[in-house]
C-alpha cells in the first residue's frame, strides 16, 4: 500500500484497517491466533467448581494468543483497591505535582500496549476481597473472599475442608520447578495478597499461631507466616519484602526498632531463624541501610515494619528508615534475575487500599504514585524480550471523581467551575445549598462528616478511628476556608461506616512483554493467572510433564500440589 493511500484514511475510512496492518507490530504488540478450549456450560454457582474455573480461565488467555509468546520472567503488580478512579486521579496528581494541567499525564503502566479489564466478583460475593481475589490471580481458580489458594466448597474458617482443597500456586509451580521466586508488599508480608502465593488458609486472618483457633491447630492447620516460611516447594520465597515482623518473632524476642513492642508467637518459634538455616548465605534485614548493603548475589528477606510498612507520604519520618516500593522492586529483581531458569515476582502496593479504608485520598493516591515509579524502574531494569510485566489491582473502592472541575483544577482541591456543563471556572460550583465541595469524595467511610466519639462534627481529619457516631445536625460543612488539599484531610462520606468499603466494579489490567498482546478484552479475575503461565514456557512444559495439558500443551487440568513439592 502507498503512503499516499495510507494518508488519505482520514477521507476514507474503509482504509483505516489495511493501512493498520502495513505497519508492522513488534513482538509484544502482535496479537497471535488464539486456540478454543472448549468449556462445559454450568449453571452458576451451585456446579462451579475449581477443575472448571481453572479450564474456563485457560480458555480465556489460549483464545487470545497466550500460548505462543515464551516469556522468561513474569512480574505480576498489584495495586492493592487500585480502582480506576484511583488511577484516572493519580494520574493527575502525579502530572500537577511536576507543574503541570494533570489530566495529559500517564502513569508508567498507561503507556504499556496491551490493556484488559478484570472481573473480580468472589464465589460467594458480588463485591471482593483481596484474598479471594489474589487467590483468584495466584492459583487460576476463582474462591470464596476470605480465605487464601483454597479451592471455593469450604466455608471460611473450615480449616479440615481447606485442608482438602489446597489450589498450586504459580509461585509454588515455579518454585518447585526451578524458577526464582519473589514476593515484595508494603502490607505485612502475612498478608492477603502476598499470602496468597505460598499459604493456603481457610481465613486470611491467621497470620500467626496466635491467631489461629485451637480447633483448627488440632486439625493440622498451620498459620501463613509459618507456610511462607517453610513451604515445601523448592526453598519458598527466594525475596521475601514487606511488613510484619511480629508474625515471624516470638512473644520472648523485642523488636529491634521499637523497645515496647514483642513478637507475636506463642510456639516459641523464631521463624527468621528458621530462613536462614534454610538460605546460607541469605541476608536479613529490617531497615533501609541494610538492604543497601545486603549481598546483591543472595537470597534476601527483609522485615521493615512489626506491622505494615508507613504510608509513602510518611515513610521519610520513620526512624529507622524504610525503602520506597521502588527501591524493594529493584532489589528484588537485582537477586532474581541471577536464575537462568527464570523467575515469578509479585510487588504490591498494598497501602493504596488501607488509604481508601481510612477516607484519605492523599495518601491512597500519592501510593498510587509510588507504584507507579516501581512499575517504571521495573519496565527500565528488564527486557519486554523476556520479561512480561503485568499490572492490575484485586478490586476497586468506593472513590468518586465528581462535579465538571475546570481543567487543571487540584485534583485533591475544590470544584472550580460547575455543577452543571457551564459555569465560571474561576470559582468554586456550589451544591444545591451553595456550599463547595471537592472533586474526590467516598460513597461511605469514616469521612461521614457527622460528630463521632473521636472527632467533633465536620470536616474530619486522618486519622480518625470511628465509634460512637451520630448524625449530621447542622448540615453539609462549609468548605470554603477549608484546606481540603492538605495530607490529612478526610474527603466527605456519604454512608457513615467505621472503614470505607470495597467496590465491586471492574479493575483494569496494563501488560507488555512476551504474551502481552494477549491481554485485551473482558476477563474473570482468574485469567490473570493463565496469562502469566501460558506465556511461560518452562511451567507450561512443568504441567504437561505431570499429563495436565491438552495436544496443543497447554495446561488445562488443575494441577495436583503434591507434584511439585520438593524432596524432603
Amino acid at each position: 500500500m502507498s503512503k499516499l493511500r495510507c494518508a488519505s484514511v482520514l477521507l476514507i475510512p474503509a482504509l483505516l484497517t489495511a493501512c493498520a496492518a502495513a505497519a508492522p507490530a513488534t513482538h509484544a504488540d502482535a496479537p497471535s491466533a488464539g486456540v478454543v478450549i472448549d468449556v462445559p456450560t454450568i449453571k452458576h454457582p451451585q456446579e462451579e467448581t475449581p477443575a472448571w474455573w481453572y479450564r474456563d480461565g485457560a480458555a480465556q488467555a489460549a483464545q487470545r494468543g497466550a500460548p505462543s509468546a515464551k516469556a522468561k520472567n513474569v512480574i505480576l503488580f498489584v495495586g492493592d483497591g487500585m480502582s480506576l478512579t484511583t488511577v484516572a486521579a493519580a494520574r493527575i496528581l502525579a502530572g500537577q505535582l511536576k507543574g503541570a494541567p494533570g489530566e495529559e499525564n500517564r502513569l508508567s503502566w498507561e503507556r504499556f500496549p496491551s490493556t484488559a479489564l478484570s472481573k473480580t466478583y468472589n464465589t460467594d460475593s458480588q463485591t471482593p476481597d483481596s484474598a479471594g481475589t489474589m487467590s483468584a490471580m495466584a492459583t487460576g481458580v476463582k474462591t470464596r473472599a476470605g480465605v487464601l489458594s483454597i479451592g471455593q466448597k469450604g466455608a471460611r474458617g473450615d480449616c479440615a475442608q481447606a485442608l482438602k482443597a489446597p489450589m498450586l500456586t504459580l509461585w509454588e509451580l515455579a518454585a518447585g520447578s526451578g524458577l526464582a521466586t519473589g514476593v515484595v508488599t508494603t502490607t505485612r508480608v502475612t498478608h492477603a495478597t502476598p499470602g496468597a502465593t505460598f499459604s493456603h488458609s481457610a481465613d486470611r486472618n491467621w497470620e500467626n499461631d496466635m491467631d489461629l483457633p485451637e480447633k483448627a491447630k488440632a486439625e493440622g492447620c498451620l498459620d501463613i507466616a509459618r507456610q511462607m516460611i517453610e513451604s515445601p516447594y523448592g526453598t519458598g520465597p527466594d525475596v521475601l519484602m514487606g511488613g510484619g515482623r511480629a508474625n515471624f518473632m516470638t512473644v520472648e524476642q523485642r523488636d529491634p526498632e521499637y523497645d515496647d513492642k514483642v513478637g507475636q508467637r506463642l510456639d516459641g518459634r523464631d521463624l527468621i531463624a528458621t530462613w536462614k538455616q534454610r538460605h546460607p548465605g541469605g541476608a536479613y534485614v529490617w531497615n533501609a541501610k541494610q538492604l543497601a548493603a545486603a549481598p546483591k548475589d543472595q537470597p534476601l528477606f527483609a522485615l521493615f515494619e512489626p506491622d505494615h510498612m508507613q504510608f509513602e507520604h510518611d515513610r521519610p519520618q520513620d526512624g529507622a528508615g524504610e525503602p520506597s516500593l521502588k527501591e524493594m522492586t529493584l532489589a528484588a529483581i537485582e537477586r532474581l534475575k541471577r536464575n537462568p531458569n527464570g523467575y515469578v515476582l509479585l510487588v504490591e502496593g498494598g497501602r493504596i487500599d488501607h488509604a481508601h479504608h481510612m477516607g484519605n485520598a492523599y495518601r491512597a493516591l500519592t501510593d498510587t504514585i509510588a507504584l507507579s515509579e516501581a512499575v517504571d524502574a521495573a519496565n527500565r531494569a528488564t527486557s519486554a524480550d523476556d520479561t512480561l510485566i503485568l499490572v492490575t489491582a484485586d478490586h476497586s473502592h468506593t472513590l468518586s471523581f465528581v462535579g465538571y472541575p475546570t481543567r487543571g483544577n487540584p485534583m485533591l482541591g475544590k470544584v472550580r467551575g460547575s455543577s452543571g456543563e457551564d459555569g465560571d471556572p474561576n470559582d468554586y460550583a456550589r451544591d444545591a445549598l451553595g456550599k463547595p465541595y471537592t472533586t474526590l469524595n467516598y460513597s461511605n467511610g469514616p469521612g461521614y462528616t457527622g460528630a463521632s466519639a473521636q472527632q467533633p462534627e465536620g470536616p474530619h481529619t486522618f486519622p480518625h478511628t470511628v465509634s460512637g457516631t451520630m448524625e449530621i445536625e447542622k448540615g453539609r460543612p462549609d468548605l470554603t476556608k477549608v484546606d481540603t488539599e492538605a495530607p490529612d484531610y478526610m474527603q466527605e462520606a456519604l454512608v457513615p461506616t467505621s472503614s470505607e468499603t470495597h467496590g465491586g466494579d471492574d479493575v483494569g489490567i496494563w501488560a507488555r512483554g512476551p504474551g502481552s498482546a494477549a491481554v485485551r478484552g473482558s476477563v474473570e479475575q482468574n485469567t490473570i493467572y493463565h496469562f502469566l503461565l501460558q506465556s511461560l514456557p518452562k511451567l507450561r512444559a512443568s504441567l504437561c510433564a505431570k499429563g495436565d495439558c491438552d495436544d496443543n500443551q497447554i495446561p488445562v487440568t488443575l494441577p495436583k500440589p503434591e507434584d511439585f513439592k520438593s524432596a524432603r
